[in-house]
């Protein structure tokens, strides 16, 4: 068993009763209504019905199984009725909805004979079913001449479902015989029969036409809610037999869903939804005349209750102020009442209620017990439940002692916190030695009991103890105060520069008192370093002293660095920035502009200067015919750092070329920017000779010429050829 089922408390329903309707056959019956409740101790039921109590002792139709009430054989008239469980242990009592106990039941028709109804052909008869005593839904039927099958409707015949009665619009030759009405009850599926009522048909007067007549209709207004279905009944009787047809008074036309019964007349509406209110009218019509019936269907806007606020169970100390406020919705607005163990609860001297506010001013151990707020309408009712516990104790400080020693820097601030469990809430003081403290400029004793302390000094150290009151005791705890000097960083780590693969040492050293140890973290931009991750950083010293080492410094190391001191008693920091510079990072986006035989423009972005201002360019390029990059010459000679644009010269024509940027500063030669876009420089007549030109040899009148053929990239355009 869990702690919290080891818990002594009062009941709360987990199943409560519901309303019901049985159906009642013949033959034994056993009937349950269900109630359970979990409680410890665990509670004890008894039940009431109408608001009378159950005696299961002397009434043995009633019996008990756990909390479920038992009825045994129930009688349809005497065990109907309302419901309602009640449970109980020694912290209270409280009382379940209300139920609403029914039987579904069928009696016999009487055996007395019926009386012979004699109507002339073409009139109109009513013939009367009178159903015997029932409850819950019943479908009625006619057998005609005992035939097997029941007698089928049609727009002649009616049977109406709220009386059983029989319509006959103009009676027939044929319509001769005896007629019998059946009941049959939907829950018990029981069906009875009454005595048959026989009808003679005069031949020797023929009843003339007529115009029509309503018998049967729906009630002038019908409140209905949403959701539900509507069944509206409208026969005439008439000579001719009449049509009837419906319509809706309002001039809107008849909802889609409707379902009309063309051969009865019944008009159905599933589904109410509001839109569907208004007044209904049905029409019938013959060669006679024509006859009307309205009836008004309202909207009948209902909404469950449920709660949006509900009790929790109090334990309060005496003499303490109890609120609680439940609260529900629901259409029509709930009204609220209040229950303490099972009996309602009456405004007093120190209880208010207010709708669903329940005030209780100065607890007292008669209040504990159980309470019910109940909200309700005209369609049901909520019940919510709750437990209230007044404690009464003398004040004790086993689960929260003063804290036995509390250390803290000299010129700090401490606040020593006494919480004894007490009810009511007990008086606090304090006492140092045998001297009781007062409120003073440094010490000030809060309205909790916590004694707090300002501008501690050396001569505050000590013991401390709490005496706390209450009227049904006393009790103290006691600790002591320790005082340390305060921490503070003597050499901090001083805001730097350095290059690239350079290493250097931020101090951080402190002054702390003799007898704490203090511990160094260092944060790097906000996050605590992991010397046993990251290989450039290392702690050294030792003791006072946690100096931080950053070997081989690369540029990602540039931020802010924080060293953090902790003791026992206080937390120091001290921060500085590092900068580190190196070589330039890569010009961005070299661009080829005024292209010419020998010469282009060339622009570029400037890239990032790693701390370090840059002081020069230097333009290369690469061809075909080169290996690699070659530095070229521009104008100026030399591109200042600040420049960003130059004239690149002495290029051959017709080569193609493509080029990059190269920035310089005090730290070293940075990365070159990405090639620009292949371009090829225009062509020009060619300014370099063949060279190691001969002549010789060959047959008579010949001379055979030989040179080297000019470099390609001399050959300064297309279509290059040698002239002799």
């Amino acid at each position: 068993m869990s702690d919290s089922e080891n818990v002594r408390h009062g009941p709360v329903f987990t199943q409560e009763p519901s309303d019901s309707i049985f159906p009642m056959s013949t033959g034994d019956k056993l009937v349950f209504i269900n109630c359970r409740a979990k409680g410890n101790p665990p509670p004890h039921y008894r039940w009431k019905v109408d608001g009378r109590d159950i005696d299961t002792d002397s009434d043995s139709s009633y019996s008990l199984a756990e909390g479920n009430l038992l009825i045994n054989n129930p009688h349809f008239i005497n065990h109907g009725g309302v419901y309602q469980c009640i449970a109980t242990n020694a912290f209270g009592t409280i009382v379940s909805r209300e139920a609403k106990v029914q039987f579904a039941f069928l009696q016999n028709f009487s055996r007395k004979p019926r009386n012979t109804v004699t109507v002339r052909e073409g009139q109109a008869v009513v013939l009367l079913c009178g159903p015997p005593p029932h409850y819950g839904e019943m479908k009625y039927s006619w057998v005609f001449n005992g035939q097997r099958s029941f007698l089928q409707q049609d727009a002649r015949r009616f049977i109406s479902q709220r009386t059983g009665n029989l319509y006959v619009a103009k009676v027939e030759a044929s319509d001769e015989g005896n007629y019998t009405c059946a009941v049959r009850n939907m829950m018990t599926n029981a069906t009875v029969f009454s005595s048959p009522t026989p009808v003679v048909v005069r031949r020797d007067v023929v009843m003339g036409e007529y115009e029509p007549k309503i018998e049967v209709q729906f009630p002038d207004t019908l409140y209905v809610s949403k959701g539900s279905s509507v069944k509206l009944e409208c026969f005439a009787l008439g000579n001719p037999v009449p049509s009837i047809s419906w319509r809706r008074a309002d001039g809107n036309p008849l909802p889609g869903k409707i379902k009309i019964n063309h051969s009865t007349g019944d008009l159905e509406i599933p589904y109410f939804r509001p839109e569907d209110a208004g007044v209904y009218e049905c029409v019938a019509e013959n060669s006679k005349g024509r006859n009307a019936a309205r009836g008004q269907l309202i909207f009948q806007n209902v909404e469950h209750l449920q709660w949006t606020q509900i009790l929790k169970d109090a334990h309060m100390a005496i003499d303490a102020n109890l609120q609680w406020e439940c609260k529900a919705i629901g259409k029509p607005k709930p009204r609220y009442r209040w229950l303490k163990n099972g009996q309602p609860l009456t405004a007093k001297e120190r209880a208010h209620v207010d709708a669903g506010r329940l005030t209780i001013s100065t607890i007292r151990l008669s209040d504990s017990g159980m309470y019910q707020c109940v909200a309700e309408n005209e369609y049901g009712s909520l019940y919510a439940s709750a437990e209230l516990k007044v404690v009464a104790s003398p004040p004790d400080f086993t689960h929260r002692p003063v804290k036995k020693s509390t250390v803290i820097q000299r010129g700090g601030e401490v606040v020593l916190e006494c919480r004894p469990n007490a009810s009511p809430r007990a008086m606090i003081s304090w006492w140092r030695g045998g001297e009781l403290l007062r409120n003073s400029k440094r010490q000030m004793i809060l309205e909790d009991g916590t004694l707090r302390i300002t501008n501690i000094s050396k001569s505050d150290e000590g013991s401390y103890t709490c005496v706390a009151r209450n009227h049904f005791g006393a009790s103290s705890s006691t600790g002591s105060l320790v005082v340390k000097e305060p921490t503070r960083i003597i050499v901090p780590p001083l805001s730097s520069d350095a290059s690239v693969g350079q290493s250097l040492v931020l101090p951080c050293e402190v002054s702390s008192d003799s007898s704490l140890s203090p511990v160094f973290k260092w944060f790097f931009n906000g996050k605590a370093i992991d010397f046993r991750r990251q290989e450039h950083f290392e702690m050294i010293g030792g003791g006072f002293s946690g100096d931080l080492m950053v070997r081989n410094i690369q540029l990602r190391h540039s931020g802010k660095y924080v060293c953090m001191v902790h003791t026992e008693v206080d937390t120091v920091s001290a921060a500085s920035d590092l900068i580190v510079r190196g070589p330039p990072g890569a010009p961005e986006d070299p661009i080829v502009t005024g292209i010419t035989e020998t010469t282009v423009q060339l622009s570029w972005g400037s890239g990032p200067d790693n701390h370090s201002p840059i002081t020069m360019y230097i333009v290369q390029a690469r061809t075909p015919f080169s290996i690699g990059w070659q530095t070229v010459k521009t104008v100026p000679d030399s591109v200042p750092g600040q420049m960003m644009h130059a004239t690149v010269k002495d290029l051959s024509p017709w080569v193609e070329y493509e080029f990059r940027v190269v920035a310089i500063n005090s730290v070293g030669v940075g990365e070159p920017s990405m090639p620009s876009k292949q371009i090829r420089t225009k062509a020009a007549a060619p300014k370099v000779a063949p060279v190691n030109v001969s002549g010789g040899g060959g047959a008579r009148g010949e001379l055979v010429i030989t040179w080297e053929p000019v470099p390609e990239e001399q050959q300064s355009g297309e279509e290059f050829g040698y002239l002799w």
